[in-house]
């Protein structure tokens, strides 16, 4: 079950002058960035109350976000939402009839697994659903 928005994460093109832009917006400093390899992707979090601003900058020509802004432009990219238990989610989710990207939760940002609704079955808007507490098999340590 959905506990609570985690962030929103924001394709743009240039991770740093964006974070520039949204400091001065938000009257803060970003509160970390990273590289996600396996999603070709540079990020940069802002911390608001106990959701969060995701920046996420393409790595790569290829990747899915330099894909989603050749063509759609900077903007908004998909709405994270934290769950207890993602594999349980995933099938719930599979058995009301949403599309999945993701079958299987991967390594995401922060900390966290992650996986994707396709955005055909949420109204055009691309859904990620992410675990805070991250099992050894995903390849990172849990975060308590």
């Amino acid at each position: 079950m959905i506990k609570r928005l985690a962030h929103v994460g924001i394709a743009v093109n240039d991770a740093v002058k964006s974070s520039r832009l949204f400091s001065r917006l938000l009257g803060r400093r970003p509160a970390r960035s990273e590289e996600v390899a396996d999603q070709r992707v540079k990020t940069v979090f802002f911390d608001i109350g106990s959701q969060r601003i995701e920046l996420l900058e393409p790595m790569s020509a290829d990747s899915p976000v330099a894909k989603f802004i050749e063509k759609r432009g900077e903007g908004v990219h998909h709405l994270s939402f934290e769950v207890d238990d993602i594999e349980a989610e995933i099938l719930r989710l599979k058995k009301e009839g949403f599309q999945l990207i993701d079958e299987k939760p991967r390594p995401g940002a922060d900390g966290f697994i992650v996986a994707f609704l396709h955005p055909k079955s949420t109204n055009g808007v691309l859904i990620e659903i992410c675990q805070k507490r991250v099992a050894s098999k995903y390849g990172v340590m849990s975060r308590e």
